[in-house]
């Protein structure tokens, strides 16, 4: 795959709609990773930003795994559903202020 790489507009529109959602403090910037993500291919096309919404620290955690969840492409990940509405107004936010920028 192509490295993933984020436009700087559409990482800052990404990022200020998170933080009126769930606050500034809890959005989290992460270094680059050499990890393979096909999603790179998208933003060779258009402009975009990819990142992560998370899974929460919830009960929903199957036990032995330390300190955190596992990560998605692991046989033990257990999503949690909890998470559902937050994530679905995330994207409804997104697109309505997408929707509604003169651009």
């Amino acid at each position: 795959y192509p490295p993933t790489i984020n436009h700087p507009a559409e990482t800052e529109f990404a990022r200020r709609v998170m933080g009126e959602l769930v606050g500034a403090a809890n959005v989290q910037e992460f270094e680059p990773t050499m990890g393979a993500e096909d999603f790179s291919f998208f933003l060779q096309a258009t402009p975009g930003c990819y990142f992560l919404i998370g899974n929460g620290d919830g009960s929903h955690r199957v036990g032995g795994h330390g300190m955190g969840p596992c990560m998605l492409h692991n046989p033990s990940y257990d999503f949690n559903d909890d998470l559902i509405p937050l994530g679905g107004t995330l994207w409804v936010n997104m697109a309505e202020q997408w929707l509604n920028t003169e651009r």
